[in-house]
């Protein structure tokens, strides 16, 4: 029985799974937190791999590794290898008037949804590099190599040295500067975003090629495979076996809809990135920022806790008697609103109670996650099943209302580290070779039917709109 790690290196913590490779069953694990703030030492982020992989009962024993981490994020080494600073992390927002810069640089999103699939915004890598390059240019000039997270991460654990550099396609369609569609960088963005400067970058493995542990620096023997690894979204939708058809919602802080397809989606509104997965196929992705806050913050403001309002929202009908919620609390990014609130439209004397606000922000929230669904369905991508995943999904209300506005039946799964099950997978796959991955049982999933009721989400979109018509 040979064994395989995954390692999820994310904004708030690593975690550690090892499987069977031949089956996918977990045999430990363990995990370690990573420090707060939206720039990190990269050495923090090997501190807590040693401390998680030592906690799962050492790394020793696998065969086969893989590290899924955090999207986005700069990275930046100088010509011997040491970081030059800090690494920003795909949440550091300061590289926002950098990424408009960007966007008119090159003539305009299309130009950009047309190269590369993405439309630069504060988190790609690309924008980050512009921000460096005008705020801090002794550290621009300082910076020969340009990695991700989970790249920075596999070249320690391999032992470093210049084969040892490499990424896959789904972490490096979120740079801005590499095509999805073609496989291939642009080094003319690169450049473009550097202003002039053309560092190294990693080299692109394919979703089953490997390097080997050449050097004893870290938990894994040396002779151990490392497979090329994934950026999060790529390892979860691995980890849940998501094959084209599947749409992946993920409700968490944020609510990030993905749907596995061979259409390269070419948006220039730049609300449908157009990512990669790690299996040779196309994520076209979707992302918000307003997720379960949605949930507990309406909770809050009830006065329940989420089992009571879960409870009021199923006792109210389907719409809420027109009591509508558009659920912009923090902004919204899926449409571009920055410094939008949110709003309760519809309100009457008789529809104004407790149990149809619960059921509004369900609603609500379930909308704009289906107008990121058809965003997606938009560019060319076919949806034939829904799966839901993340902390929102446990509530009992989401459960049974979102069928209904989804229009069509919704399966929900159990809480799971997903994005280290499908770096374990990559591993092991990686240790087997061949063409499609090790073919691991399905996570088990409990399937929910509702009527449909378009009306609701058609009142939402009218909704949002005067949201997005605001002086």
């Amino acid at each position: 029985m040979p064994l395989v790690a995954g390692i999820d290196s994310s904004t708030q913590s690593c975690k550690v799974v090892v499987c069977d490779a031949d089956t996918g069953e977990v045999v430990r694990t363990g995990s370690a937190v990573h420090p707060p703030g939206t720039e990190v030492p990269p050495a923090a982020w090997w501190e807590a791999l040693g401390i998680a992989a030592r906690s799962a009962g050492g790394l020793a024993d696998v065969a086969a590794a893989s590290v899924g981490a955090q999207q986005h994020g700069m990275v930046c080494l100088d010509s011997g290898d040491g970081v030059v600073r800090d690494a920003l992390l795909w949440n550091d927002t300061r590289s926002a008037p950098a990424a408009a810069q960007l966007v008119a640089d090159l003539g305009g999103a299309q130009q950009w949804a047309d190269a590369v699939g993405v439309v630069p915004v504060a988190a790609f890598t690309a924008a980050k590099l512009r921000w460096l390059a005008d705020a801090e240019p002794a550290h621009a000039d300082a910076t020969s190599t340009v990695c991700l997270p989970h790249d920075w991460l596999t070249w320690r654990l391999a032992g470093g040295g210049p084969e040892a550099l490499v990424t896959d396609a789904s972490d490096a369609s979120g740079t801005g500067y590499f095509s999805a569609a073609t496989g291939e960088y642009r080094t003319d963005l690169l450049e473009l975003a550097f202003r002039g400067r053309t560092p190294r970058l990693p080299r692109v493995l394919r979703p089953s090629e490997s390097i080997p542990v050449t050097e004893l620096d870290g938990p894994l023997r040396p002779g151990t495979l490392l497979g090329a690894g994934a950026g999060d979204n790529a390892g979860a939708a691995l980890g849940l076996d998501a094959r084209p058809g599947d749409c992946i919602v993920s409700l968490g802080t944020s609510g990030v809809v993905s749907a596995v397809t061979d259409s390269a989606p070419r948006d220039p509104s730049g609300i449908v990135a157009g990512f990669a997965d790690a299996t040779g196929h196309q994520l076209p992705l979707v992302c918000t920022l307003n997720g379960a806050p949605v949930l507990s913050a309406t909770a809050r403001m009830l006065g329940v806790d989420l089992d009571e309002f879960a409870r009021l929202a199923l006792t109210a009908p389907p719409g809420a008697e027109g009591l509508t919620v558009v659920p912009f609390f923090a902004g919204e990014r899926s449409p571009n609103l920055p410094d939008a609130t949110g709003a309760f439209h519809g309100l009457t004397s008789e529809n104004l109670t407790p149990a149809n606000i619960a059921r509004a922000a369900v609603e609500g929230l379930l909308c704009s996650l289906v107008y990121c669904m058809d965003a997606i369905a938009a560019q060319g991508t076919w949806v034939r099943r829904i799966i839901v995943v993340g902390g929102g999904a446990r509530s009992s209300a989401v459960r049974a209302v979102a069928p209904s506005v989804f229009g069509r039946d919704v399966d929900f799964l159990a809480d799971g580290e997903y994005v280290a099950r499908g770096a374990a997978r990559q591993a092991a796959w990686a240790l087997a070779g061949g063409q499609e991955p090790p073919a691991w049982e399905r996570p088990a999933a409990q399937t929910f039917s509702a009527a449909p009721t378009p009306e609701v989400y058609a009142r939402y979109r009218s909704a949002a709109e005067s949201v997005l018509n605001r002086p």
